[in-house]
């Protein structure tokens, strides 16, 4: 099974400048007026997993609670450091979890839409 995790924004250059040159993504494609719609795709070559991020004439009303995240977890805790620090020199701030367990195991921050990302030091399962 491939999994695509669709959302659309404001802001896609914004967007792209978050999840490419600071989280370290790849652009893996995109599209232009497709039915009114430009877009981007972001992940990594060779999973079977990606972002789309859409932009149209219609615009985004984003409606999340502070439980709804994006948890990432790095490989090595080098790769974790490196993270945090990219995303410190690029002025992104932490915010404090709701749930106790993302203070204890990583950092939280927002994205430029406002979603909610954990940076975790923990393995994935």
């Amino acid at each position: 099974m491939f999994l695509r995790v669709a959302r659309h924004t404001n802001d896609l250059e914004k967007i792209e400048n978050f999840y490419v040159g600071i989280l370290g993504f790849e652009r893996l494609g995109g599209f232009q007026n497709h039915n009114n719609y430009d877009g981007i795709f972001i992940g990594k070559k060779g999973l079977d997993w990606h972002f789309e991020f859409t932009q149209s004439d219609a615009k985004a009303n984003h409606t999340f609670d502070e439980d709804d995240i994006i948890v990432l977890y790095p490989k090595t805790i080098l790769d974790y450091n490196e993270l945090m620090n990219k995303l410190l020199s690029n002025n992104i701030s932490t915010i404090t979890p709701i749930n106790h367990f993302w203070n204890e195991n990583g950092k939280m921050f927002q994205d430029p839409d406002g979603y909610r990302i954990v940076i975790s030091h923990l393995k994935a399962v």
